[in-house]
């Protein structure tokens, strides 16, 4: 089994062998460690590139910005536009497939004014076997993968994020806003406000990992973390956040007795045979 210091060795080596490079920056740990690893191989012949728009969650370009300014890499916000796109909004189970399109396209078009020559993605080698149509819309354009390449799971990159000291090494998945809306419910910006708007509040109740689904007729499926059921369900906590949940425009909320799960969405796609 290979230690820390040859992974963290092989990943500086496979960036290096770019020369140069635009990292898809979320944000998150796994785009972080490959925007550290990509700065220190390739100092200015490296940038980070955080795409916006409104199915990106609040709070998270400034998160972006903070991060890219702790690592020393330069760092671009780039505004996507893939809400105008009719097979994005219609929400099929490879809505990820047309927003990394989107993405990837307008990166791909910054290209020579960054002055690099390739994109990288923060995809690690767990991601491989789930069901990630933003993988494909990846392969379609050419988009180097160095964590998977490097056979880096996502507990090697925690454990890497965490020798670096980048203060995401612990923090959760923050998937977009979009993945929150159930498969057929069309993705539309006023629902994505009250999702992000819902989630605000349950972050500012202190819960830390978390999602509000979106199914039809305005149904929010809270998940929690099965220890934090029992706060939900008390009476007056559970007051409020229908309370709360209603005024920002759910006509039904529940709490989901399973729990967080990430991506539980994908259960639908299985359910109804979807050949994506």
């Amino acid at each position: 089994m290979r230690s820390l210091d040859e992974k963290r060795a092989d990943l500086l080596a496979a960036l290096a062998r770019l020369e140069s490079c635009a990292v898809a920056f979320s944000g998150g740990v796994d785009s972080a460690v490959v925007a550290k690893a990509a700065a220190l191989a390739l100092g200015e012949r490296a940038v980070a590139v955080t795409g916006t728009s409104a199915s990106l969650a609040s709070g998270e370009l400034e998160q972006a910005q903070q991060l890219a300014r702790l690592i020393g890499i330069r760092h671009v916000v780039l505004h996507t536009h893939e809400l105008d796109s009719g097979d994005y909004t219609r929400n099929a189970p490879d809505r990820c497939f047309h927003c990394k399109t989107e993405l990837y396209s307008r990166l791909a078009e910054l290209l020579p004014r960054l002055g690099v020559r390739t994109i990288v993605n923060g995809a690690n080698a767990d991601d491989l076997g789930d069901y990630r149509p933003g993988m494909q819309a990846a392969a379609n354009h050419a988009i180097a993968s160095p964590l998977a390449e490097c056979g880096l799971a996502k507990s090697d990159v925690r454990e890497l994020a965490a020798a670096w000291g980048l203060p995401v090494w612990d923090k959760p998945a923050t998937p977009c806003l979009s993945s929150r809306i159930a498969y057929g419910e069309e993705v539309t910006p006023e629902r994505l406000a009250m999702i992000d708007r819902a989630e605000q509040y349950l972050r500012g109740l202190g819960l830390r990992e978390f999602r509000v689904r979106y199914h039809k007729g305005d149904m929010a499926r809270i998940e929690v973390p099965l220890a934090e059921l029992p706060r939900l369900v008390e009476a007056s906590e559970r007051q409020n956040v229908t309370a709360e949940f209603r005024r920002l425009g759910f006509k039904f909320v529940t709490l989901d007795l399973e729990g967080f799960r990430s991506g539980s969405l994908n259960q639908l796609v299985q359910i109804s045979g979807a050949g994506f």
